[in-house]
C-alpha cells in the first residue's frame, strides 16, 4: 500500500521547482496522488478494509486542500499538474 523510497523519489525528482525541493505543492500533490492511487488499487481485494479507507478519506481532502490552495495562487500551475496526474477535477 505504501509507495518505495525509489518511487518517491523519482516523484520528487519529477515534480520539484527546484534543486531538492520536497516541500512544494507540486510535489506533494504527486506523492499523495501516487498513495491514493495504492490504496484504491487495494480496496478492489479488501472491502470492508474501513480503517484504511478512512486515511484515503484523509489523503484525498489533503489533496484537495493542496489544489485549492494552488488554484489560488496560479491557475497555470493549477491545470498543469492535475492533467500530468490525470485527477479529475
Amino acid at each position: 500500500m505504501s509507495i518505495t523510497a525509489e518511487r518517491k523519489a523519482a516523484l520528487i525528482k519529477e515534480y520539484a521547482i527546484n534543486e531538492g525541493d520536497t516541500g512544494s505543492p507540486e510535489v506533494q500533490v504527486a506523492i499523495l496522488t501516487e498513495r491514493i492511487n495504492n490504496l484504491t488499487e487495494h480496496f478492489k481485494g479488501h472491502k470492508k478494509d474501513n480503517h484504511s479507507r478512512r486515511g484515503l478519506l484523509t489523503m484525498v481532502s489533503t489533496r484537495r486542500s493542496l489544489l485549492d490552495y494552488v488554484k489560488n495562487k496560479d491557475e497555470a500551475r493549477y491545470s498543469k499538474i492535475i492533467t500530468a496526474l490525470g485527477i479529475r477535477r
